[in-house]
C-alpha cells in the first residue's frame, strides 16, 4: 500500500488563513479579494481531495494555482504601498469601482479613532467622510502583512504539493512495472481442449 503524507499539515493553515481573509475582505465589501479567495478556498480543497486520494494531477493543478495566488497577493502589496502608478485614492480595484469602500482595517485597526466629518463638501452623495487616527498600524500595513502571510503559506503549499506528488508517481510506477499483477498471484486462464479421443475400429 502507498504510504500518504498527513494531509493536513499544511492544508489546514492554507484554509484557516484564507477562511480569515475571507470574512475581513467581506466586512470590507472588497469584492476582487472576495473572489480570489473563494477560488483559493476551493483549491485548497482539491488539493486535500488530491493528497487523500493519491491524485498526483490534483496536487499538480492546486501547486499552478499556488503559483497564481503568489501573484495575486505580489500585486495586492505593490496595491498598498501605491507601487508605480497605483494608487488606493484614484483606484478601486478591489470593489471592482463599484463603490468607495476600503479595506475593513482602516476604521477596524488596533487602536484607531474615527471621527465622522459633518456637513463636509467632499462627501459624494450617500457617502460620509471620516478622519482615523491614533491606528497603531495603518490599515494599508495590516494588508501588507495579510499578503505577505499568505505568499509564504502558498510557497510552502507549493513545495509540499510537488513533493507529494512526485511520491504518488514514483509509488505509482513501482506498482504497475515492478512485480505487478503477480505479486498477487494472479495466473492467466489456461486454455482446456474440447476434444474427445474416440475408439478407432478396424
Amino acid at each position: 500500500p502507498m504510504s500518504c503524507p498527513n494531509p493536513c499539515s499544511p492544508h489546514v493553515l492554507l484554509q484557516v488563513a484564507a477562511l480569515e481573509r475571507q470574512i475581513f475582505d467581506f466586512l470590507g465589501y472588497q469584492w476582487a479579494p472576495i473572489l480570489a479567495n473563494f477560488l483559493h478556498i476551493m483549491a485548497v480543497i482539491l488539493g486535500i481531495f488530491g493528497t487523500v486520494q493519491y491524485r498526483s494531477r490534483y496536487l499538480m493543478m492546486y501547486a499552478v494555482w499556488l503559483v497564481l495566488w503568489v501573484g495575486w497577493n505580489a500585486f495586492i502589496i505593490c496595491f498598498y504601498l501605491e507601487v508605480g502608478r497605483l494608487s488606493q485614492d484614484r483606484d478601486f480595484i478591489m470593489t471592482f469601482n463599484t463603490s468607495l469602500h476600503r479595506s475593513w482595517w482602516m476604521e477596524n485597526g488596533p487602536g484607531c479613532l474615527v471621527t465622522p466629518v459633518l456637513n463636509s463638501n467632499l462627501a459624494p452623495e450617500d457617502h460620509h467622510v471620516i478622519t482615523v487616527s491614533g491606528c497603531l498600524l495603518d490599515y494599508q500595513y495590516i494588508e501588507v502583512v495579510s499578503s505577505a502571510t499568505q505568499i509564504f503559506l502558498a510557497l510552502f503549499g507549493f513545495v509540499y504539493a510537488c513533493y507529494v506528488s512526485k511520491v504518488f508517481l514514483e509509488e505509482e510506477d513501482s506498482f504497475d512495472f515492478i512485480g505487478g499483477f503477480d505479486s498477487y498471484g494472479y495466473q492467466a486462464p489456461q486454455k482446456t481442449s474440447h476434444l474427445q479421443l474416440q475408439p478407432l475400429y478396424t
